[in-house]
């Protein structure tokens, strides 16, 4: 199930708001457990329980841990920290990655080992760094360890945040497992949040999607149809991805809870390294705290702090999925960060202009590689961007669909700025706008709904992009 679905927007989520602010508080995280222990089965019944017992691992792990600091043998209690650790990696190694190794040892040796075909259990990227990041703060003693098992499940398995983020950590969240002080507006500001994020998922990311699945299939390709592949899914993968996380941060405001931001406009950004402050920021912050910082950041030799950062961005790639693209697209950060850090960020700086379009040249190339199947068709595809191949610069198709995308695109580009924001805050500044527009924004929310809910009915194009993460 997932959130842009008429499944989920008229009968599951209706169902359990109405049961959740129905029982009393002591029943609430229960109630939000077993619906988001159902939202998670519904389509992948069988690897309920091996979340569940992912969960088990890291809440017996918690305890574990403060017993051994307790009585003082922080020996053992690092002992279980490096267990549960390896667990959580070990079982998600296994599911996401062992035919890729299986792939890559067959190539090395000549052999021809079969293939496991292993599935992908949905979400397991985001609640497996979420297990890790609470084992480690409670080894760390930044926050206690959950005695109450279905708190801690509830919080890992919370269906908000399960499928795509953002990366909710414990320390973030634990003061709202116990209390939670509802309001009337901060249901209203969720929901707002919610239709919204929904808005830019179906309305612009699926659009956009279909140009880029109708690049594809193309036979008429032209330079110029490359690079309207390239904005296209680098303004699909944005919409798709912050969509998301708005509809997570909408519903998690509606039951109560305040879920970090996960995007802050990254396309306006005027190098890699602020981009990165941008974007999935909730994924940044954790591989910084629980990676980059303990290998030493940059408080070591020059060298060592490279080999920080390369070791960072090759595993970011990596997490992203089980090819090589996806290194190759962590490599290209990772070489374009340390550019950036010896020298470049200072030339960026005197010109905002050519930085900008440094910026999203990068961006673009750059999820043109992550989006392929695999490195050959990155380096076509690429190649085809800079002229290389027999490849005409306009082709009839590029025009036709240009012509016919073209709004959607322009609002795709102008909705990836601030200024739809900024005129929004602007209008609530002045009283005498504000009046008008509280009277016009329930009637836009409904006409959004009805949008999205025309879309979903009549159309059969529904991609989710993080499953696969």
């Amino acid at each position: 199930m997932v959130f842009a679905s008429i499944t989920f927007l008229y009968y599951f989520l209706p169902g359990v708001l109405f049961l959740y602010f129905l029982v009393p508080k002591y029943l609430k995280n229960l109630v939000l457990l077993l619906a988001s222990l159902f939202f998670y089965g519904w389509g992948e019944p069988k690897y309920v329980f091996f979340m569940i017992a992912s969960i088990m691992s890291g809440y017996i792990s918690g305890l574990l841990i403060e017993v051994f600091y307790n009585t003082n043998k922080k020996k053992q209690a690092r002992l279980v920290l490096w267990g549960a650790v390896v667990i959580q990696l070990g079982v998600l190694g296994y599911f996401k990655y062992v035919d890729f190794f299986v792939e890559n040892f067959n190539t090395i040796t000549g052999l021809s080992l079969p293939l496991l075909k292993v599935a992908l259990p949905m979400g397991i990227s985001f609640y497996t760094f979420q297990i890790i990041s609470y084992i480690v703060d409670v080894y760390r003693r930044q926050v206690s360890p959950q005695r109450n098992f279905i708190s801690l499940a509830m919080y890992i398995a919370m269906f908000p945040q399960l499928v795509a983020g953002p990366i909710v950590r414990y320390q973030d969240i634990e003061r709202y497992l116990a209390e939670r002080n509802g309001s009337w507006q901060g249901v209203a500001l969720g929901i707002r949040r919610f239709i919204f994020g929904l808005s830019k998922k179906v309305l612009i990311a699926n659009t956009l999607g279909e140009l880029c699945e109708i690049f594809r299939g193309s036979n008429d390709k032209s330079v110029l149809f490359f690079w309207l592949y390239g904005i296209s899914f680098t303004l699909q993968i944005y919409f798709d991805f912050s969509g998301y996380s708005e509809m997570a941060i909408g519903l998690g405001k509606i039951l109560g809870f305040q879920f970090p931001e996960n995007f802050n406009y990254p396309y306006i950004s005027k190098s890699v390294t602020e981009f990165w402050r941008r974007w999935h920021m909730s994924l940044g912050a954790w591989f910084r705290d629980y990676v980059y910082i303990p290998l030493g950041g940059n408080r070591v030799s020059k060298g060592r702090w490279f080999l920080n950062i390369l070791v960072v961005w090759m595993l970011t790639g990596f997490w992203h999925g089980a090819a090589w693209n996806f290194i190759l697209w962590g490599l290209l950060f990772s070489i374009l960060l340390i550019i950036e850090k010896i020298w470049l960020l200072n030339v960026l700086k005197k010109s905002k202009v050519i930085a900008h379009i440094y910026l999203i040249n990068v961006v673009v190339i750059s999820f043109v590689i992550f989006n392929a199947t695999d490195v050959k068709e990155a380096f076509g595809y690429i190649g085809g961007m800079f002229g290389v191949g027999e490849f005409p610069l306009v082709s009839k198709e590029f025009e036709y669909y240009l012509k016919s995308y073209t709004i959607v695109l322009i609002i795709g580009l102008v909705g990836a700025t601030p200024l739809s924001k900024w005129l929004a805050d602007s209008i609530r500044k002045r009283e005498n706008l504000k009046k008008g527009m509280n009277v016009i924004e329930p009637f836009l929310l409904v006409a959004l709904m009805m949008g999205v809910t025309a879309y979903l009915v009549g159309g059969s194009f529904h991609p989710f992009l993080y499953f696969r993460f």
